[in-house]
């Protein structure tokens, strides 16, 4: 007999989880909720605009929520239309694949002011996401401070300061368009706590930094070291040398030979949010490093800028029936089990690090898990869904009207754009 399961969240990890139910040979029956209409979570509003070849995975996750044994069911949302301990009860087990969407808080003075942005809500914003269109940041700004030192850091500072030519081929909505592209911003200031041996973004991203036309990326030789340290693993110090090399080279970079300019500055450890009522600048502290830890130095210095974005880490949000795990900001669980019958993966699951493709790990671990845990399906699964759905009046959007949306979109791309998305459910609708 069949077991129907339901997995929470359409993103990567969601998707991946599903591949691997499907092929470990088991008759299984997939629902993949999701609370916006939109499938394929961070390919559509995490990753950068302008990475559009990172955004072509999409094309097989579709061709897994088009199979046969799998049904998606888009503007759905557990807590508002449907319970988890509604949905337990339907399913012989539900996944929590819903990610980490919320930002990790700065915990400095004066990170209350107007200016100071989280880089989940700054990212959500320019990927036209429709929790954050109205986030309207205000860019009449010469100055930018960006906090962190990983990938989303980078797309931060990248997507602000190419362009409008260097983003013809995104997806960047029009009104994110003319906020930055009609910026007067001349410099962006890249803070890590930490040095570039620590740093995390990858070495492709970092190259990007060196070949903007109208951007010239700003190292000082003083903090890259001259060798990776002892104790690292081959893999990662071929990492960390190719990230030393690609710094070593920004160094001597003419800061007038283009408009703009990123700064990259290590041990940096940001301290407190300057102005008064908003932004005015940045206070930092010198740091080294103690056993791979940040130390302050006592050494101050500010920065002025008129707008803050901190990338350091995303939080999962909390589900009412679920253990939650406040310190790493996870659903609680072990080894992905969360309870009977309920399941977490990817950034739910764990630290919300790794690339796209680190969720395939969570996925198949969670099948195994399900495949031990499970023996005959005895819940109603799909039909049972859909009855309760269509009592309460919920417009699912299943994955055929979704196609009908992405090819709009498409078709009402600007030339050379690969979409232009519709940034309301009732834009959507009006398209079925």
């Amino acid at each position: 007999m069949s077991i129907s399961v339901a997995i929470v969240g359409s993103g990567p990890a969601g998707f991946y989880v599903a591949a691997a139910l499907l092929k470990a040979g088991r008759d299984t029956e997939i629902d993949i909720l999701e609370r916006l209409p939109a499938p394929f979570g961070l390919i559509g509003y995490g990753v950068a605009p302008d990475h559009q070849t990172t955004k072509k995975i999409a094309r097989t996750f579709g061709q897994t929520a088009a199979g046969e044994h799998v049904r998606y069911f888009g503007n759905v949302e557990i807590g508002r239309d449907i319970s988890l301990a509604e949905l337990r009860n339907l399913y012989d087990a539900v996944i929590l694949a819903v990610g980490a969407p919320r930002d990790r808080a700065l915990p400095i003075p004066g990170i209350d002011k107007q200016g100071v942005i989280g880089a989940a809500a700054f990212v959500g914003w320019y990927n036209g996401h429709p929790d954050f269109q109205a986030l309207d940041p205000d860019l009449d700004v010469s100055s930018v401070a960006v906090i962190g030192n990983g990938n989303v850091a980078i797309d931060v500072a990248r997507v602000l300061v190419k362009t409008p030519a260097e983003m013809v081929a995104s997806d960047l909505p029009a009104y994110a368009a003319r906020a930055i592209h009609g910026s007067p911003l001349l410099d962006v200031y890249m803070f890590g706590r930490r040095g570039p041996v620590q740093a995390n973004f990858t070495n492709v991203e970092l190259r990007e930094m060196g070949n903007l036309e109208a951007c010239v990326p700003i190292v000082d030789p003083a903090q890259i070291p001259q060798a990776v340290p002892d104790g690292m693993a081959d893999r990662d110090r071929r990492l960390k040398e190719k990230n030393l090399a690609t710094l070593r080279g920004f160094v001597g970079r003419d800061p007038a030979s283009r408009s703009k300019r990123v700064h990259f500055q290590f041990f940096a450890a940001p301290r407190e949010v300057l102005g008064n009522g908003r932004v005015r600048g940045l206070r930092l502290e010198r740091t080294r490093l103690e056993e791979g830890q940040a130390v302050g130095t006592g050494a101050f210095f500010d920065v002025c800028c008129g707008l803050v974005v901190y990338a350091i880490g995303n939080a999962a949000s909390p589900f009412d029936d679920a253990p939650f795990d406040t310190d790493r900001a996870i659903i609680a669980n072990v080894d992905g089990r969360v309870g009977e019958g309920l399941y977490a993966v990817g950034w739910a699951m764990r630290d919300p690090v790794g690339v796209i493709s680190t969720n395939r790990r969570d996925a198949v671990m969670v099948a195994k898990d399900i495949a031990a845990d499970i023996g005959a399906g005895n819940k109603p699964g799909r039909p049972a869904l859909e009855q309760l759905l269509a009592v309460r009046g919920v417009r699912r959007i299943d994955f055929a009207e979704w196609g009908k949306i992405g090819a709009a979109e498409i078709a009402n791309a600007a030339p050379g754009a690969p979409r232009r998305k519709f940034l309301s459910l009732e834009d959507m609708l009006d398209v079925l």
